[in-house]
């Protein structure tokens, strides 16, 4: 995909899968406005995007964990005139602990991130990009969307929904110039299990994705009109078994393997 003319804005772009978005986009010609809570990472990916791809970025510093988060963003953007062509709704996290476990205000922050402002920066953003008849969304869940995730229930609930809206908003704009499309990725290599506290078995590790490849995988279903996209082979073919794994075994498997 051709993206010079074009600006892309991805959240969560101060590490993992986010950065690698970032870095893809910029490769395809795109300017970029990236955010995460991380300025100084942010503002290191803008300086090496700038120098290896000559295109503009701009850093934009916020915690969509915080109900004003998505609207500061957009207010920082599309409110004063910078126009999104492609949005990367990117940032989440998950956290391995008993739901009962777990205090209020982390799950609170979770819901926000990971569900609320997704949801908040897709409706607006895809408003703009109607009125102007053309515009790109995609939307990060997970495997975790296909099955449950006992001591991550929140979080499996959560990109279940992602995945469900994001197909449904697809739908819905099939006939305009709009394009919606959920990525659903497996292990990848990120800092989201040190981040969700998971305690990984070397043989897990070496079966990750790199975050690389996933980012390519996303955008470039995105481009082609898909609508979901589970990242590799395996991970699409084992989400495709699950539909004849009974339910109660479904929660088993995810509390052993993941």
């Amino acid at each position: 995909m051709d993206l010079r003319g074009k600006r892309a804005l991805v959240t969560g772009a101060s590490s993992g899968i986010g950065t690698s978005f970032a870095k893809e986009l910029a490769k395809q010609g795109a300017s970029l406005v990236i955010t995460a809570r991380r300025k100084d990472r942010l503002e290191s990916l803008a300086e090496t995007l700038r120098k290896d791809h000559g295109v503009e970025v701009e850093v934009i510093a916020g915690d969509l964990g915080k109900p004003e988060g998505a609207k500061a963003l957009w207010d920082a953007t599309e409110g004063k005139g910078t126009h999104i062509d492609v949005l990367v709704n990117n940032a989440g996290f998950g956290t391995k602990k008993p739901f009962v476990e777990q205090s209020w205000d982390k799950t609170f922050e979770e819901m926000q991130l990971n569900l609320i402002s997704l949801t908040e920066l897709t409706k607006r953003f895809s408003q703009a990009m109607l009125a102007r008849g053309a515009g790109h969304i995609l939307n990060v869940a997970s495997i975790g969307a296909y099955l449950p995730t006992p001591s991550m229930s929140t979080y499996g609930a959560g990109k279940a929904y992602v995945r469900n809206f994001s197909e449904g908003l697809a739908y819905e704009l099939k006939d305009t110039g709009v394009r919606v499309c959920c990525l659903c990725p497996g292990a990848t290599e990120s800092e989201f299990a040190d981040t969700a506290g998971l305690q990984l078995a070397s043989w897990k590790k070496v079966a990750y994705m790199s975050s690389d490849r996933c980012a390519r995988i996303g955008l470039s279903a995105l481009f082609r009109g898909r609508r979901n996209i589970v990242s590799g082979f395996w991970n699409s073919a084992a989400m495709f078994m699950l539909r004849f794994v009974p339910r109660p075994m479904a929660a088993w498997l995810s509390a052993t393997f993941l």
